[in-house]
Order: C-alpha cells, then sequence, then structure tokens
C-alpha cells in the first residue's frame, strides 16, 4: 500500500505539467470511486485528458514529461494520442503509476468536472458523481469485476436526482438491465 503523500506528490508532478501546457484534465477510476462510493485499495492514478488539446499539445507534453520523473516511451504516448487511447506513467521515484487516458468515455465530461479536495487544502478536478458512475457502468459491462461494487457504493451515495439521471443514460446506453442486475447483488464478500 503506498502512503497517501505519494499519491498527493505524483499527481501534483501531473498535474504541473498539465497546467504548464494548459492541458485540461480530470481524476478519475478507482480513487475517485474511493471519494464517491467506499473506500478500496488502489495502485494507480487514472486521468483523463482532453484528447483535442492532447493532440494540438503533443509535443510541449513529450518536452515536459522528458525532464520530468515520469518514465514513459515516447512512441507509445505519441500513437496513442493520435488513437485516442491509453497510455501510462510510472513515477520513478514514488513507483506509481498514472493511466491517462486521451479520450472521454462519457461525451463531454471533462466539462462536467467538480472540484474536490483530495489532500489538505488541495483541491483537484474530478469526475462528476453520474459520469463516475456511468463509467463505472461502461466498464462493468466490458467486463470489469471491481467496478460492481464501485458503482453500487457511487450510486448509493447519490440522491434520487442524481439515481434518475443514472437510470434514464443507462437506458440510453443500453445498459439497464446490467444496472439493475448490478444494484442487486450483495457487496458481502462470499
Amino acid at each position: 500500500m503506498f502512503p497517501v503523500e505519494a499519491f498527493q506528490r505524483t499527481i501534483e508532478k501531473f498535474v504541473q505539467i498539465a497546467a504548464g501546457i494548459e492541458l485540461p484534465f480530470h481524476l478519475t477510476g478507482g480513487s475517485i470511486s474511493s471519494a464517491y462510493g467506499e473506500p478500496r485499495l488502489t495502485q494507480d492514478i487514472d486521468i483523463v485528458v482532453s484528447p483535442t488539446v492532447a493532440k494540438q499539445r503533443v509535443d510541449e507534453l513529450i518536452e515536459q514529461l522528458l525532464i520530468s520523473d515520469f518514465w514513459f516511451t515516447e512512441a507509445v504516448v505519441r500513437k496513442v494520442i493520435r488513437e485516442n487511447d491509453l497510455f501510462k506513467l510510472l513515477d520513478k521515484s514514488e513507483c506509481l503509476k498514472l493511466d491517462v487516458y486521451p479520450r472521454e468515455l462519457i461525451p463531454g465530461e471533462l466539462g462536467r468536472s467538480q472540484s474536490l479536495e483530495l489532500f489538505d487544502g488541495i483541491f483537484l478536478p474530478v469526475v462528476s458523481r453520474i459520469d463516475a458512475a456511468l463509467s463505472k457502468l461502461i466498464w462493468i459491462d466490458k467486463g470489469s469485476q471491481r467496478s460492481r461494487r464501485d458503482f453500487r457504493g457511487i450510486f448509493r451515495n447519490c440522491d434520487i436526482t442524481q439515481q434518475d439521471f443514472i437510470r434514464t443514460h443507462a437506458l440510453n446506453m443500453g445498459l439497464i438491465e446490467l444496472l439493475n442486475e448490478v444494484l442487486l447483488e450483495s457487496d458481502e464478500i462470499r
């Protein structure tokens, strides 16, 4: 288990790079599921960045990464940004991994980011609660078992209006049956 301070230092390194090249981003994944639902262990940090800005500023991003503490493969970063896939950064001093997604799983999610105090006095952009729930539902549909409990925790902490919004979007995405199935599951370990 990594200490909270290690996560903070790694995130701050990425925030500095993103701010330096004006790359919009927000945090997502397990760490934010913990903030919105139930705390759980996570070994990495998931970040969504603007695909448009990443493409426009890929050279600047590479330059900043080259002088950072992050280990990466330049050719992979360039290819992934072109293809809107996923690239990984490893913080060499903290040994923490960042999964960087130059794409929005939920269209428009970066525009709906929330500011959340993740560390004492440090507010960072994070995926909205609704988009976090919907993205977990998409990951469940792709086979993620861990996302099932994450989804239930997030959904339970939504107000009724948010839950209705999630249900409506799940219906439009063809995932309403999956949503209902996951909500009926137990959180108890068998």
